[in-house]
C-alpha cells in the first residue's frame, strides 16, 4: 500500500508539469497585456513599457517559463502581477472557502444520493422508482449556476430563511455554516442525482447475485442482507463516482462562488481572467490540479478499504 501511494504520488509529478506548462503558454497567447490592465487606458506607452520591463513581460516565453518553474520548485507563486500581492497569502486565505463548499456538496450527495438509490432500485418499476428517477434526471439537467439562482430565489429572496451572499466567518461555525448551507446544497443536488443513478444501478446488478440469494435462503433479515451482502459490494462503483464527481464539484463551485458571491479559488480565478494576471491564475491552476490528483489518488485508496478483494502491487 505504502509503495503505491508513493508510486501515484510521483505519477502527480508530471501531471502538475503538464497543467503548468499549458496554462502557461494559454494564458500569454490569450489578447490582453497585464501592464495595461494595471496602470489603465489612459497610461502612456512609456509607463506601460516600464511596467511590463519590471513584471518580466519584455523577455522571451521561454525565459519566462524558466524562471516561473524556478520559483514554483522553490515553493514560492509570487506575486499577483495586477496588485502586487503575494499571492500565497490569497491562496491561503481563499482556500478553505472552496474546500468547505465541495466537502458539503459531496456528504450532501452521499448522504442523499446513496440511500435514494438503495430505496429505487428495491422498489423497481414501482411509483417511488419513478418519481426518485425522475428527480434524478432533472438533477442532471440543471445547470449548476441555474440551480444555485432557483434556491436562493426560493430560500433567500422570497422565503428570507438563508443569506443572499457572503461567507461568514469561520471563527463562528454556525454562521459560517448558516451561509454555507445554500451553496453546499447547490453541489450537493447535483451530486445526489448522480449517486442516486449509480447507486440504482449497482444495486440492481447485485440483487440477482448467488450469495445475496444464499444470505436470504439463512433467514437473514432484509436489513442485513441490504447492509452487510450488497451494499458493501455496491460501493466500490459509487465510490468510484463519487471521486470522478468531487473533481467536477471543484470545477461547480467555480458557479457556485460567483452566483452566491462567495470568496474561494473560483472567484480568485475569474478575477485572475479577467484582468490578466498571469501568476495569479497559474497558481489558482496548479492548487485545482493538486486537488484532482489528491482525490484520484484517496478514490483508488478506498477501493482496498471497501474490497479486500482490490490488491495494491
Amino acid at each position: 500500500m505504502i509503495a503505491y501511494t508513493i508510486r501515484r504520488a510521483l505519477i502527480a509529478i508530471p501531471t502538475l508539469f503538464i497543467v503548468l506548462t499549458i496554462t502557461f503558454v494559454l494564458i500569454r497567447i490569450a489578447p490582453g497585456d497585464p501592464a495595461e490592465v494595471r496602470l489603465g487606458d489612459y497610461a502612456s506607452k512609456e509607463a506601460v513599457e516600464a511596467l511590463r520591463k519590471e513584471m518580466g513581460l519584455n523577455k522571451p516565453i521561454w525565459i519566462q517559463y524558466l524562471h516561473t518553474l524556478k520559483d514554483l520548485l522553490q515553493g514560492d507563486f509570487g506575486r499577483s502581477m495586477v496588485n502586487g500581492r503575494p499571492i500565497s497569502k490569497d491562496l491561503i486565505r481563499s482556500l478553505p472557502y472552496t474546500l468547505e463548499l465541495t466537502l458539503v456538496g459531496i456528504i450532501f450527495g452521499a448522504v442523499f444520493g446513496i440511500p435514494t438509490g438503495v430505496y429505487t432500485a428495491l422498489k423497481r418499476n414501482t411509483l417511488a422508482d419513478y418519481i426518485g428517477r425522475i428527480l434524478s434526471l432533472g438533477g442532471l439537467s440543471f445547470p449548476t449556476f441555474y440551480l444555485g439562482i432557483l434556491l436562493m430565489l426560493a430560500f433567500a429572496i422570497k422565503i428570507p430563511i438563508f443569506p443572499v451572499v457572503g461567507a461568514g466567518d469561520f471563527s463562528n461555525l454556525t454562521k459560517n455554516f448558516y451561509h454555507l448551507f445554500l451553496p453546499g446544497l447547490t453541489l450537493g443536488l447535483i451530486m445526489t442525482a448522480y449517486v442516486t443513478r449509480m447507486t440504482r444501478s449497482s444495486v440492481l446488478n447485485i440483487l440477482n447475485e448467488d450469495y445475496v440469494r444464499t444470505a436470504r435462503a439463512k433467514g437473514l433479515t432484509e436489513r442485513k442482507v441490504i447492509y452487510i451482502h450488497l451494499l458493501r459490494n455496491a460501493l466500490l462503483p459509487i465510490t468510484a463516482l463519487i471521486g470522478i464527481y468531487a473533481i467536477v464539484l471543484i470545477g461547480g463551485s467555480v458557479m457556485v462562488e460567483i452566483v452566491f458571491s462567495r470568496p474561494g479559488l473560483g472567484k480568485m480565478m475569474i478575477g485572475a481572467l479577467k484582468q490578466r494576471d498571469y501568476t495569479t491564475l497559474q497558481a489558482v491552476m496548479i492548487t485545482f490540479t493538486s486537488f484532482v490528483v489528491l482525490i484520484n489518488l484517496i478514490t483508488d485508496l478506498m477501493y482496498g478499504l471497501i474490497d479486500p478483494r482490490v490488491r495494491y502491487k
